[in-house]
């Protein structure tokens, strides 16, 4: 299996922390790994600004407000597209916003890289089809495998 993940920095405020590339490529593997799925995979990732998100929120969503991630899968009903060149599985688009993070880790007490690698599994799984909208079991056991992916990152979770 190997994943190939493209990854856009459309945020201008500040360098991103060394590493974050890295961490995002090793978020997107871990969730497939241990979501059992031995394809060859691709997903693009744009980290971006709070007032890009929301305009993209507004556009995708009609919800005129920022938001830490946004996921745009390219499955129906777990049935992927496929690369014809690469013949790899096309999951779909990651966005997230750099600003939410940081202000997420600060009030979390922990660090951007983990908020970072958080609300990559967390879109990943979105991607994977799972939700969490509607709360209940699928809330949990989707909040369960991202502490499962993100201990096996090496990177704890905080409970909600």
């Amino acid at each position: 299996m190997s994943v190939k993940v493209n990854i856009v920095s459309k945020y201008k405020s500040n360098k991103l922390p060394t590493g974050t590339r890295l961490l995002i490529r090793k978020s997107c593997n871990a969730t497939l790994k241990l979501e059992g799925i031995d394809k060859s995979a691709e997903v693009d990732v744009t980290l971006t600004s709070d007032e890009e998100i929301a305009k993209m929120n507004l556009k995708f969503r009609n919800i005129d407000s920022s938001t830490d991630v946004l996921s745009f899968p390219l499955s129906e009903n777990g049935d992927f597209d496929v690369n014809p060149e690469s013949g790899a599985i096309m999951l779909g688009d990651i966005v997230i916003s750099i600003d939410h993070a940081l202000a997420q880790a600060e009030l979390y007490g922990h660090t951007l890289e983990r908020e970072i690698a958080f609300l990559t599994v967390h879109s990943m799984l979105h991607l994977l089809g799972y939700d969490h909208e509607e709360g209940g079991l699928q809330e949990m056991k989707m909040r369960e495998k991202e502490e499962n992916i993100l201990t096996a990152l090496g990177l704890s979770i905080n409970k909600f």
